[in-house]
């Protein structure tokens, strides 16, 4: 897929508390992905609520921050960064349900955000 042009900056949605089981193939994608997306010049925002993560390194995303996962939290980083872009397909089921709860309530909409990664139906979908 040829990068967008339109877009300059994206918000990740880390993958939040360890869950045995799961934590390290979340935070390697999402490592990757701020990687990627950063070497192709855009500016990475990321939240997670797990500072024990290569993810929150510091060195990794332009801005990063260690709070807690709710819709009312990644909303206001929002209105405050302004990002393009939403992508929460690397931070699992936990950003997967914040994401549907973000578009839902007109957060993304309001602020011009755009899910990227996956479309809103195809993700709840797969959660039924």
């Amino acid at each position: 897929m040829p990068l967008r042009k339109d877009l300059k900056s994206v918000l990740l949605i880390g993958s939040g508390p360890i869950v045995i089981g799961q934590a390290c193939e979340f935070d390697y994608s999402g490592t990757q992905a701020i990687k990627a997306l950063r070497e192709e010049g855009l500016r990475i925002i990321l939240i997670n609520s797990n500072p024990a993560t290569i993810m929150t390194d510091p060195e990794l995303a332009d801005r990063t921050y260690i709070e807690p996962m709710t819709a009312d939290v990644i909303g206001k980083i929002i209105e405050l960064e302004r990002p393009d872009a939403l992508l929460p397909t690397v931070g699992g089921q936990t950003a997967l349900n914040l994401a549907i709860e973000l578009a839902e309530s007109g957060t993304l909409d309001r602020f011009k955000c755009e899910l990227i990664g996956a479309k809103l139906p195809a993700i709840k979908k797969a959660e039924d």
